[in-house]
């Protein structure tokens, strides 16, 4: 289980920190990784990375690099901080996580997310009272008891918060960790583009990692001007009112924005019918995606998308190998079919 290459990406991955607009250290580690295998990349003005092997990209496969986090918005009394949320997540997973504060000096402080008052043996309500914002905050690992002796550590308004992935591989499968949504759908391009190896030259397709997914602006820009297509390589929903599991590959029929190119969609699920992929097609209630972002921006593309079936979304997540590797393979499917399908048409106009 540890030696299969798509876990290891996802592994590397996840070490690396990267919640919306700190996003430089992941985006300078895939474009140093495959720049190396002779890729043609390309960082665009909003940071996100381009990458491609062939002069004119039919399709445009899309993962997003950035996740969920925090920033500090006050320094208390105490010396403990207030944060503001990066990306929408729910405070309860999120209490009692360790992370990193990111100062703008270049410090990193460890601490903990925590409710207010948080001591049982203290606090009779401790079990019963609504976490929010207003009564959370990071309580940091430095000798710190009032908003002088903290800001004396150049901690300030605007640094960054980081919680820790908690990633984890199981003997059964599982992989285990926060950030799955999207970590695991670029893992699996990384795959991909690792499968493809020198025959991708051949194929139009670029990849796209974008950095602002999840808050609302990740792909509305930046694409190759000869795009006719995007597949959303993103997680899958696993929940009671859905179909996906997190042993095989998601296709989404329609999300919150409104419904997927009807034709990629079923050319999709025919490409895993063939290779005996297994998958879901679905619909995801409460969900957008870098192909929302891009068609709303007033691109001219069918979009769709794929990914693994993660568990706990936006929470502590979880999936399977089997999931990741179905993903993967109907990736694959795509990327190669994009090529048979181009080739005839080049051909006559020539």
């Amino acid at each position: 289980m540890k030696n299969e290459r798509v876990v290891e990406f996802l592994r590397e991955l996840e070490a690396v920190a990267s919640p919306s607009g700190l996003t430089g250290e992941i985006i300078a580690l895939l474009e140093g990784k495959l720049s190396a295998k002779g890729l043609k990349t390309r960082v665009t003005n909003k940071g996100a990375l381009v990458v491609s092997a062939h002069p004119e990209p039919y399709a445009v496969v899309a993962g997003h690099v950035d996740t969920l986090g925090a920033m500090v918005s006050r320094i208390e009394g105490d010396g403990t901080l207030r944060v503001a949320m990066i990306g929408g997540w729910p405070i309860p997973s999120f209490e009692g996580e360790y992370v990193s504060v990111r100062t703008a000096s270049g410090r990193a402080f460890r601490g903990t997310f925590l409710f207010d008052n948080p001591a049982a043996h203290v606090n009779k309500e401790v079990g019963k009272t609504e976490r929010t914002l207003d009564n959370t905050h990071v309580r940091l690992d430095a000798e710190t008891t009032s908003s002088k002796e903290t800001a004396g550590l150049k901690v300030a308004i605007g640094d960054y918060v980081c919680f820790d992935p908690r990633f984890e591989v199981t003997d059964t499968g599982f992989i285990k960790s926060r950030f799955l949504d999207d970590k695991a759908g670029t893992a699996a391009m990384l795959e991909v583009i690792e499968r493809l190896g020198p025959g991708l030259k051949a194929l139009p397709i670029a990849f796209f990692f974008s950095n602002y997914e999840e808050v609302g602006h990740g792909a509305p820009a930046g694409f190759p001007p000869t795009a006719k297509e995007m597949l959303v390589v993103d997680m899958g929903v696993i929940g009671k009112t859905v179909a996906g599991r997190e042993t095989s590959v998601s296709i989404c029929a329609k999300d919150s924005s409104g419904p997927q190119d009807y034709e990629l969609r079923c050319r999709l699920a025919a490409l895993a019918k063939k290779g005996r992929i297994p998958f879901a097609v679905d619909v995801f209630p409460f969900y957008s995606s870098d192909a929302a972002m891009a068609l709303q921006a007033g691109l001219d593309l069918r979009a769709g998308i794929i990914g693994p079936g993660v568990s706990a979304s936006h929470g502590v997540e979880r999936t399977h190998l089997k999931g990741l590797k179905a993903t993967a393979d109907l990736l694959e499917a795509y990327c190669r079919d994009i090529g048979n399908r181009t080739a005839p048409r080049k051909a006559r106009q020539g």
